[in-house]
């Protein structure tokens, strides 16, 4: 489905019927990583999956989309479908978004769930290596994105799932340079969200893999126990909707229907 948007096209799914989840891929990704949950949320709740700026089918507004952008633009849909209470699954960046859209509509939000992601904002470390990143894509951008997305899995999940792993690459290469850049310096300028989330009412859920490299995955749980968030760790890396498939649907279906 379609909704124009200051002039641009947001392509998004409408499954099911029920309370709204709303689910939010990740850098280089789009919707269709939800592809193998939707079925499952769906049987009990209404699930909108939405490309997000400059990814999948949606197109770009400019060379930088920060979290707030795409958050609006999240709201877009959720306005022109005239929904009320959602929760929120996001995958990396998508957690990001979705953070963003929590704190500017707050009460539109019952859940959300961080899924191979963080509440914190970027190291100087991180935001240096996304700065050197929008460089060199300019001048090597299938090189970059190839071996930006090696990282993503671990060691023995891209053999072991390398078909998955082909396709996710296939679809992460599709990606415009102008909407890698823009999301990329989107999630470099992003705020630190680690008291908005310890302080917010909703529901709360943290889905971590054990090999991901691009987590801090001991000071995030030492948050959650501090906070007294739910925390549940994979035995694989970034990329859990592949790695770990079958428990990241039962951890993602329970977390919706939990009261």
């Amino acid at each position: 489905m379609i909704l124009e948007y200051k002039g641009i096209n947001i392509f998004y799914t409408d499954t099911g019927n029920g309370p709204a989840v709303i689910l939010l891929h990740g850098f280089l990704e789009d919707l269709t990583m939800w592809n193998d949950l939707t079925p499952q949320l769906s049987k009990k709740n209404r699930v909108i999956s939405i490309d997000l700026l400059g990814h999948g089918n949606t197109n770009s507004l400019g060379y930088i989309h920060t979290m707030e952008d795409m958050a609006v633009a999240v709201h877009a849909v959720i306005k022109y479908l005239n929904l009320k209470k959602l929760i929120f699954i996001g995958h990396s960046m998508g957690g990001y978004v979705a953070l963003s859209f929590s704190k500017l509509f707050p009460k539109h939000v019952t859940g959300l769930c961080l899924l191979n992601s963080t509440f914190k904002s970027d190291t100087n470390e991180r935001k240096e290596l996304r700065l050197r990143a929008n460089k060199m894509a300019q001048n090597n951008f299938e090189n970059l994105v190839k071996m930006s997305f090696a990282n993503l899995f671990s060691a023995q999940s891209k053999i072991k799932y390398k078909e998955d792993y082909i396709k996710a690459l296939d679809i992460a290469l599709k990606t415009s340079l102008q909407g890698y850049m823009a999301a990329n310096e989107g999630m470099r300028q992003r705020e630190d969200f680690s008291d908005f989330f310890a302080n917010a009412s909703f529901k709360k859920l943290i889905l971590l893999g054990k090999k991901d490299t691009l987590i801090d995955i001991n000071s995030i749980a030492k948050y959650a126990e501090n906070q007294n968030i739910e925390l549940h760790l994979f035995s694989e890396g970034h990329m859990s909707y592949i790695e770990n498939k079958v428990d990241f649907i039962k951890q993602l279906v329970h977390f919706v229907e939990k009261k």
